[in-house]
């Protein structure tokens, strides 16, 4: 089992995702193929994801570097990705 299957997904850290996308709960309810009531019922701990929607909220949060903006870095390791090169010219 990986890092990422392992984790939990509690109503805060849903809700944490869905603010990193600056989504609202409809926008990300589509962007997971569910109700806007089921991702306001993680929100509010009424229920959590199982299954697909763990798995799907595991490859979103992957996807947009989720993991590296978390306090508690707890998420699979992720790549950097190519920055440009930072302009240097007239520093000393």
């Amino acid at each position: 089992m990986s890092d990422g299957e392992r984790l939990e997904w509690d109503g805060q850290r849903v809700r944490r995702l869905r603010g990193h996308l600056r989504e609202t709960q409809q926008q990300f309810s589509g962007r997971l193929g569910t109700r806007q009531q089921t991702v306001s019922e993680w929100e509010t701990g009424a229920s959590r994801p199982r299954g697909i929607s763990r798995r799907l909220l595991q490859l979103v949060a992957e996807e947009v570097g989720f993991y590296r903006t978390e306090a508690g870095g707890d998420g699979p390791p992720q790549p950097d990705r190519e920055r440009p090169p930072e302009d240097t010219a007239g520093r000393s």
